[in-house]
Parts: C-alpha cells; structure tokens; sequence
C-alpha cells in the first residue's frame, strides 16, 4: 500500500474509531463527568465532558497499528505515547475533581519534560545554542503549548477548527517530504479523531465536550507534530500553522498580567471569547478561525517551498497580518 493510501486510512480509520467510541462513552461521561455551566462558561445546560479519551484512543491505537510493521519506529515514540497517556490521565482526574495548580503544572511539566528530553541529542533546532539551552526553551515553550490549546477550547468546534487544518496540512507536507513518516502519521490520526468528534460537538446542538482529558494530550501530539516540522528546518512553517492559537493565548495572558489579574485562573477574555460577547454567533467565530488557519496553512506551505529567507520574513509578516486582523474583529462589536 502507497505512503498516501496509508495516510488516508489512517485519516478515515481514526475519524470511525473516534466517532464510534465517543457514542459508546457517553452515558458513562453523562453519569460521572457532567460540566455545569458557570460564569466563564459558554454553554447553558450541564454537558457530559471527557470525550477526549476517544479522540486520544483512536489516534495512539490507529497511529501504533500503522507502524506496526517498523517496530524500531514505534519504540522511539513510546515516551511520546506514554507521556501524553499520562497528561490525559491528570486531565481526567481534573475533570472530575479540580487539582490544584502547583501540582497540576508540576504534573504536565514532567510530562512534557519526558518527551523534550527524549529527543536524540543530534536534533536540533538551532545547532549553534548550547543543547540545554534549546532543550529549556523547548519545555517552556512545549508546558505552554499544551495549556494554550487547553485554554483556547472553551467552545464548540473550537478545537476542531484549529486543529483539522493544522493536522491536514502536516499530512501534506509530510506526504511531500517535509516531514517525516510517523509525525505525518500522528497528524493525521489526530486530524480523523478530531474530525469523528465534531459531529458530537455541533455549536448549539453539543452533546458532549473534550474536556481536559481532551485538549492536554491534543497540544501534547500537535505540539510534539509541530517540533518534528522545525526540526526538519521548516522553523517558520511550524510558527505559521498555529500562529492563531499563540496569538490570541499569548496576547490574552499579557494583558492580563498587566491588569494584575490572577491570570492562572479560569477566565472569559479570549479574543475568541470576547467575540461571542460582541455578537458573533458560535459558527461565525469557528469558521473564520478555519479559514484563517487555511490560509496560515497555505503560508506554510509556501515557506517550505520557497526555502528563503526573506521569503520566510514576509510570510511571517503577513501570517501576522492576517491573525491581527481576526484577532481586532473579535475584539469589536459585530455591525
């Protein structure tokens, strides 16, 4: 079977294996891990969370069975794997019965330590850093990643709409050669999985939600997806395909500071958030976060076949651009 038949049955596989297991954990979810609304939430009736363990399930399962037959391949990602099992069980556990934040932090900082200081120590971003250094900066940034995409999916579809584009395009480039087999693979995994969640996450009609067991684990493969794309040299690509998610945490949490807000708590002040608050509707604020993380794909790919500096420079800028555009609509009242 060809490299892209394999992609698409891993694609089709992990979207049936998904949407199945989501339907068959519902009323245990129903029964044990209701989220009630609050003042930070943006749905109005109490709503099984917790579907995350099928998005995850179906990506790990889908992902080992296509390397099965390159055993080699499977064990080097066996830290990922269990590390992000691991996340996803304290994102359980959260779900349930609220951690504290200092373990909680402490928890996903392991986890995501286990998976940056796995790397082999021939990988690198930038050669010329001294290996701690860029292997400090990958935790801090990767602990962030992974809290980021838990922060940003606080409504229906949100998660899907970023994170189905983000995932196809890495199966495309990995499909063309920027990328390498199993990053490729987990990306389109998680690209299905997300996709055979969506049904059940329809805005106005969701009947579950991801829940933290969810989204941790998610920014955990995205963001070990995305290193994989860097460290293949394509460090402007792997900024550009979440540059919307980043943008709007990263910018949310500044100003927050600055406000001298307990930033560490739950909250309603996203851009994407704010948006619902400004008249726009669950569907407008998901479909132009879609389309602008099409066109940030259509940047990256341009990025990577241009191989230019320069080039790299204006596809930041106008990657940027177009975020900043998105990001001062949503902070405006809809005319």
């Amino acid at each position: 079977m060809g490299t892209s038949l394999v992609t698409l049955f891993v694609f089709v596989s992990a979207a049936v294996g998904c949407a199945a297991l989501t339907w068959a954990l519902m009323p245990l979810l129903a029964r044990y891990a209701l989220a009630r609304p609050n003042a930070r939430s943006s749905h109005k009736i109490p709503t099984p969370q917790g579907a995350g363990i099928a998005v995850i399930v179906a990506t790990l399962v889908v992902t080992a069975l296509a390397l099965g037959l390159t055993a080699p391949t499977l064990l080097a990602l066996l830290p990922l794997f269990a590390a992000t099992v691991v996340i996803a069980i304290v994102g359980a556990v959260d779900d349930i019965r609220p951690i504290p934040v200092l373990p909680r932090f402490a928890l996903q900082a392991l986890c995501v330590g286990a998976v940056v200081l796995t790397l082999p120590f021939d990988e690198q971003i930038i050669p010329t850093l001294p290996l701690w250094l860029e292997r400090t900066a990958l935790l801090i940034g990767g602990l962030w990643f992974v809290n980021l995409v838990n922060f940003m999916d606080g409504l229906d579809w949100m998660t899907a709409a970023e994170g189905v584009p983000v995932t196809a395009a890495l199966a495309v480039f990995g499909l063309l050669g920027a990328l390498t087999q199993s990053p490729m693979l987990i990306a389109a995994a998680l690209g299905g999985a997300l996709l055979g969640f969506a049904p059940f996450n329809r805005p106005g009609a969701a009947k579950v939600f991801l829940g933290d067991v969810g989204s941790l684990p998610i920014g955990l493969l995205l963001g070990w997806c995305l290193l994989q794309l860097a460290l293949q040299g394509h460090v402007t690509a792997a900024l550009l395909l979440p540059l919307y998610y980043l943008a709007d945490s990263t910018l949310t949490l500044l100003r927050r500071m600055l406000r001298r807000e307990p930033f560490w708590l739950a909250h309603r002040s996203h851009f994407y958030q704010r948006a619902t608050d400004n008249g726009f509707s669950v569907r407008e604020v998901t479909r132009l976060v879609f389309l602008t993380n099409l066109a940030l794909a259509l940047l990256a790919g341009l990025s990577i076949a241009l191989k230019s500096i320069a080039a790299d420079g204006a596809l930041l800028a106008v990657g940027a651009a177009v975020v900043a555009a998105l990001l001062m609509r949503f902070a405006r009242r809809k005319a």
